[in-house]
């Protein structure tokens, strides 16, 4: 971090919250967006398994119109936690659901995916002018450490998808656990009650 510059530390805990952050001026904000049951999980089972790229759309009409443009992109996604099927679409079913399990080798490797889910993909856009954006779970708690020592960002906002529209539990945990990981760093600075909280 910056040592010129106060530092933030933040924790939102509903979709209420991360969709108010459209009024903000998020250019020198790094967010760290968590959905862990399960999108973020998903996505990172997925890179780590080989897959090119995951483009977050906001709903189902967005990513299709991805997979218009781009055919040979897989279709990702829940609604209510349930796969997106041709009842919801109109047209075609989903190649895959949010099941981190979904995403083995042979279904993503090299392969791009859009994918839209009922929290975390809305998450992730409404972060979008963030200065850096970054996805959050278990699975990568480690790296995201490792990362945040490295680089250093000043204001770090950490972002909890929610279930439906209320906060989850286990996106909390999951920032809380990041909080913990990076307390020291930030303490010393600005530290929202948020992530006390967390």
């Amino acid at each position: 971090m910056n040592r010129s510059k106060p530092t933030s530390l933040d924790v939102l805990f509903t979709p209420a919250e991360f969709e108010a952050l459209s009024s903000r001026d998020l250019s020198g904000t790094t967010c760290v967006v968590f959905d862990v049951l399960r999108a973020t999980s998903s996505m990172i089972t997925a890179l780590a398994n080989g897959a090119e790229a995951i483009l977050p759309a906001a709903d189902i009409p967005e990513a299709m119109e991805i997979h218009r443009q781009r055919p040979e992109v897989l279709l990702a996604g829940e609604r209510d936690g349930l796969r997106i099927g041709r009842e919801l679409t109109g047209s075609v079913a989903f190649d895959l659901g949010n099941s981190p399990r979904e995403f083995t080798a042979e279904r993503v490797a090299a392969r791009t995916i859009a994918m839209t889910t009922t929290n975390g993909t809305r998450a992730l856009k409404a972060c979008a002018n963030a200065r850096t954006v970054l996805i959050g779970a278990f699975l990568n708690l480690g790296a995201l450490t490792a990362w945040i020592d490295r680089e250093r960002p000043s204001l770090l906002l950490l972002v909890c998808s929610g279930t439906r529209e209320e906060a989850s539990y286990e996106d909390t945990l999951g920032a809380g656990a990041l909080c913990a990981a990076v307390w020291s760093s930030y303490a010393s600075g600005h530290v929202a009650d948020s992530a006390q909280i967390a």
